[in-house]
């Protein structure tokens, strides 16, 4: 009987049938195709991708497609409006799709251009790199992610990269005339006695202050510093009435509670309690003249804190008050020492001089000008104080704004005084006062002052230093390093300001004897500078021009 064939059974093979030669050689892959590229008129053939105006970064393209991020505008001082967003665009659909919503930061992808390693609001994801990407979402954990790190061998690492990123992005090649790699080696041998990160840090800051120049910060780190306790504190003083043997308020910071910066909890609406309260007990718990408060407050400004109060030294007729706690009263102490300034001016002046302060070129500064400056705008001369100011980078927008020019003048039928053409020109004279920790780009505000014609500068001679910064990224521990990377240099061609500073024109010290009395000559002379000024000249606007006729004689 004949056995029925198998049909899915393997077909029976002969000797050496499908069988590859023992040199056989493996199929060669065929050799990608060569893109050449004409660069002749390429700017010309420039398409613009069909979707909004946005801010855009993070750019990366894959075959029919552009991957990007879109996010808010940045703001000084403040958070974006809307979160990130990372999106793809096809460009055969013309179509945007969103892959996150709510993005964090950076994003990878893989080298075929088919996955997008990124994190968002729930941590790292990967994700399909297609429209439909939102929805492919798995979960990257990082849980169990350790590393084995040997701290001599990190810091021998972090010093040679810090001397490598010098000869790379200092400003000038030739490194202030300094053998830079004889200095390595100069400093390297102390390597074998970093026992901390500020050690290391203690060595490399000695290596380069041999290149003396300022802004050669080293930050960050792996420290592990324990947090600070945050005291929550009220925006007062206190003083210990011994007599009495209990403390009590001696100041009240006045605060300005529309601002959150500058909130003083003690005044804020509902809080019963004034200078020269007793503070009998905290929480509940008292308070003896062997106590100290801030102690009692340690960790207490993340909830409402309580005080016993009463207007004399015993519990009887006391009272418990309540006050949500700030973790700094430096903005506090700040605003009161300049609506003081702004007191002095205005009573000294007969309220014809204004008064600005300016703390830093940055977010502070910017705020502090806008607030102070259009207020007093009509004022017949103007000090502008950069005394401690930080530094930062928003100088040149003040002094175009300080040194407009007047070309004209708006009327409208019920506007006696006008509008100034352009906006918010200031007519009067002004001086600016600085001293030795008006920094950075508070250096460059006052030369630059002068500069314009503004006025002159009275104080003392500033920080000096101009050489600005960039951070490259951080080092292998999550450190910094900042590299001076542009300098400043005059109309003439002439560096400037770096290791000297700037000069005032009227050189006026602030003595500690003065200041212990409450005085501030350097503030007195800018007033006396400008009553002397404004006494026979002052500076306004001219009359509104009688209206004209225009029927015919």
């Amino acid at each position: 009987m004949t056995k029925p064939k198998d049909e899915s059974a393997p077909a029976e093979k002969k000797e050496g049938e499908g069988e590859k030669p023992a040199d056989a050689k493996p199929a060669t892959p065929p050799a990608p195709k060569m893109m050449t590229i004409d660069f002749d008129g390429i700017s010309s053939r420039v398409a613009r991708v069909p979707i909004g105006a946005d801010n855009y970064n993070g750019i990366s393209a894959k075959p029919g497609f552009l991957i990007y991020t879109t996010g808010s505008a940045f703001y000084y001082g403040r958070q974006g409006d809307r979160p990130t967003q990372l999106k793809m665009f096809s460009f055969k659909d013309r179509k945007e799709t969103t892959l996150i919503d709510d993005f964090f930061g950076g994003y990878a992808m893989s080298r075929d251009g088919s996955k997008i390693l990124a994190r968002g609001a729930q941590g790292f994801g990967l994700y399909d790199a297609t429209p439909q990407g939102d929805k492919s979402r798995k979960p990257v954990s990082t849980a169990g992610l350790v590393v084995d790190r040997v701290p001599a061998e990190e810091w021998n690492q972090i010093f040679n990269e810090v001397w490598r990123r010098y000869p790379d992005f200092f400003y000038v090649p030739n490194m202030h005339g300094y053998d830079w790699v004889a200095l390595r080696e100069q400093y390297k041998p102390l390597l074998q006695y970093v026992a901390h990160r500020s050690d290391l840090n203690y060595v490399i800051q000695e290596m380069i202050s041999e290149l003396s120049i300022q802004h050669t910060y080293v930050e960050g780190g792996d420290f592990q510093i324990p947090p600070r306790p945050r005291v929550g504190l009220p925006g007062a003083r206190f003083e210990l009435d011994r007599a009495a043997g209990r403390y009590r308020i001696s100041k009240i910071f006045d605060g300005e509670n529309e601002e959150d910066i500058y909130r003083s909890p003690l005044t804020e609406i509902g809080v019963n309690v004034h200078v020269g309260d007793y503070v009998l007990a905290v929480d509940g718990d008292e308070l003896k003249p062997t106590d100290d408060i801030y102690r009692m407050l340690r960790n207490k400004s993340d909830n409402p804190v309580s005080l016993t109060v009463n207007s004399k030294p015993t519990m009887e007729g006391s009272r418990v008050i309540a006050y949500r706690p700030i973790a700094d009263e430096g903005n506090l102490i700040y605003l009161d020492w300049v609506t003081r300034n702004q007191k002095r001016v205005t009573e000294a002046s007969g309220g014809r001089i204004g008064y600005i302060h300016i703390p830093d070129m940055g977010a502070n500064g910017i705020r502090e000008f806008i607030k102070w400056f259009y207020p007093q705008i009509d004022k017949e001369a103007l000090i502008v104080d950069v005394r401690a100011n930080g530094g930062g980078n928003v100088s040149r927008m003040l002094i175009e704004r300080l040194r407009r020019k007047l070309l004209g003048i708006n009327y409208g039928r019920t506007d006696d005084f006008g509008n100034t053409y352009p906006d918010a020109v200031f007519l009067g004279p002004m001086v600016a006062l600085l001293d030795q920790n008006s920094a950075s780009d508070g250096d460059i505000f006052p030369y630059m002052f002068r500069e314009a014609g503004l006025g002159p500068l009275i104080g003392k001679r500033s920080w000096g230093g101009v050489v600005g910064i960039n951070n490259r990224g951080p080092l292998i521990d999550g450190g910094n390093i900042f590299v001076p990377g542009s300098a400043l240099a005059n109309s003439k061609g002439e560096w400037v300001i770096e290791g000297h500073g700037v000069d005032p024109d009227i050189e006026v010290e602030n003595d500690p004897a003065s200041e212990i009395a409450g005085k501030d000559p350097q503030l007195e002379r800018g007033i006396a500078e400008l009553m002397a000024k404004i006494k026979n000249n002052p500076t306004k606007l001219p009359a509104r021009p009688a209206a004209p006729v225009k029927t015919p004689k």
